[in-house]
């Protein structure tokens, strides 16, 4: 998209997001303390070498992706519950609310590569509506469902191992007060690490996003409106070479490439005045780092037994959708929610049917005229061949998949010599997922999905890939130390983009 657009929204500071936190993880106690305490012991096992797909997706990387494996979680977690020992006093002289919370999660997994993950490790406060973070923690961003049945935000799902951040956010909507409650905001500005492992190492995350909503929270329709804005930037890369990608093995970083990288302007509007011993020949033709994100329009229905919401994410990662030429690539979804007090034997709570289209990419081709702007090649880049991952997972959808993921036998994208992250970012997604209970008791979830998979414009496959993925998971009581919770899953993938193998994860779960 032009440098305009991005220094417009850039102006935005406090912009805002919508996003969903693993509803296991942070919930509104009515109990006195706090404090939420759990302790989980799981084992699994496939009939092929490989985790099956929806086993290991949109579960924040903590499951391996080779099988069979056992798995040990604990954790502990603290939401707003907390205040200072002095109340915090404004300058108007009154006594404003703050308080503060803090996550800590260990996942150890022992399977072919053993591993010991720290999935969450964050501290929070809250005081005049806005929150700071530091730290791990999970969440996704863009307006969809944030539940676990959905196939995930596009730009961020929730896929991948939660990214180190600090981050300053309006984490619930927010009126604005002249306007009485009608119109509201939400949102976040953040910081970020990637590490110091892959192609390119020690690269930075900045993040933004702003969603406004129109209605007040009793209306029965509302509508929701807004942005994110991810950029990769900065970093060093010892594989990489060539003067039109780096120079001196590094990216541009400081704060003035930070000021660049936050407000998305084009460094070509600079002409020759730039210095060409710091920037390569890439980042003089354009912004630097790695631009990407969706503008994200929807709408909900209140009504008396239940709740719907409608969602479009439109996906920028080029200059396609500025002038619309992919226009016809995003997530669509609906949501329909069950809000009937329990009763009966059988109970459907949640249903999330989506469809994810990718193949346009505004075109195989991209140059100087409009018409042109196209072969974003979603999730690449030229110069991040990490694309948009961390810790080897995708951070958006998991349907745009690493290609050490897909079948050896499928075609391979390399970009400056080296592997790209995926191979596969033209694909075309139905997706449904249902949730409910027996007897009150007895919860399940089913979830299935069936793509059509083509590659990538510089790789594509030979024909249509078809490719089926599915998890059934049955949650039980049961009464031993006290009471626990047990879990059955069976996942199973079918056709040519994966191995065809079928799954089992059986797991144990204490809460205090």
């Amino acid at each position: 998209m032009n440098s305009s657009f991005f220094a417009g929204l850039s102006l935005l500071f406090l912009s805002s997001y919508v996003y969903g936190q693993d509803s296991t993880r942070i919930e509104h106690s009515t109990k006195k303390s706090p404090v939420k305490i759990f302790m989980e012991w799981g084992v699994s096992g496939s009939t092929a070498s490989r985790t099956p797909f929806w086993l290991r997706s949109n579960q924040y990387g903590i499951f391996p992706n080779s099988s069979p494996f056992l798995q040990a979680r604990a954790g502990i977690s603290a939401n707003y519950g907390f205040r200072p020992a002095t109340p915090v006093k404004s300058d108007s002289g009154k006594f404003k609310s703050a308080s503060w919370g803090y996550g800590l999660e260990l996942v150890g997994n022992v399977a072919a590569k053993s591993t010991f993950l720290v999935p969450e490790a964050y501290v929070k406060g809250k005081i005049w509506g806005l929150e700071f973070v530091a730290g791990r923690r999970r969440e996704t961003v863009g307006l969809a469902d944030s539940t676990s049945l959905g196939s995930g935000s596009y730009i961020w799902s929730g896929n991948a191992l939660p990214m180190p951040k600090i981050q300053i956010s309006l984490a619930d909507y927010t009126p604005v007060g002249f306007t009485k409650g009608v119109i509201s905001f939400r949102g976040m500005f953040a910081h970020g690490w990637f590490g110091n492992k892959g192609p390119v190492t020690h690269s930075y995350l900045h993040q933004k996003a702003l969603y406004a909503r129109l209605g007040k929270p009793n209306w029965k329709v509302r509508l929701y409106a807004g942005f994110n804005h991810q950029v990769q930037w900065a970093g060093r890369s010892d594989q990489i070479v060539g003067y039109k990608l780096i120079k001196n093995g590094r990216f541009p970083s400081g704060f003035k490439n930070y000021i660049n990288a936050v407000t998305g302007i084009s460094l070509a509007a600079k002409g020759d005045n730039i210095d060409t011993t710091e920037y390569s020949k890439n980042d003089r033709g354009n912004r630097l780092g790695n631009h990407l994100g969706t503008i994200d329009i929807g709408f909900d229905i209140q009504a008396r037994s239940y709740t719907l919401l409608f969602y479009r994410q439109n996906i920028y990662d080029d200059g396609s959708l500025y002038y619309l030429t992919n226009i016809a690539d995003g997530l669509n979804g609906i949501r329909f929610q069950n809000t009937k007090p329990a009763s009966g034997n059988w109970r459907i709570q949640t249903v999330v049917a989506e469809f994810l289209f990718t193949k346009s990419q505004g075109g195989s081709s991209f140059g100087d005229r409009d018409k042109d702007r196209g072969a974003d090649n979603y999730f690449n880049h030229g110069q991040y061949i990490d694309g948009w991952s961390y810790q080897g997972r995708t951070i958006g959808t998991p349907f745009i998949t690493p290609a050490i993921d897909t079948d050896p036998e499928l075609p391979r994208y390399y970009s400056s010599q080296l592997l790209a992250f995926t191979n596969n970012n033209r694909v075309r997604v139905m997706h449904f997922g249902v949730s409910g209970s027996f007897r009150q008791r007895y919860v399940f979830e089913l979830k299935c999905s069936l793509s059509h998979n083509y590659g990538t414009y510089f790789a594509p496959f030979d024909g249509r890939v078809r490719q089926f993925s599915s998890l059934a998971t049955v949650h039980l009581p049961v009464s031993i130390w006290n009471g626990m919770q047990a879990a059955v899953s069976v996942a199973t993938d079918q056709g040519k983009l994966y191995k065809n193998s079928t799954g089992l994860y059986l797991s144990l779960r204490k809460n205090w």
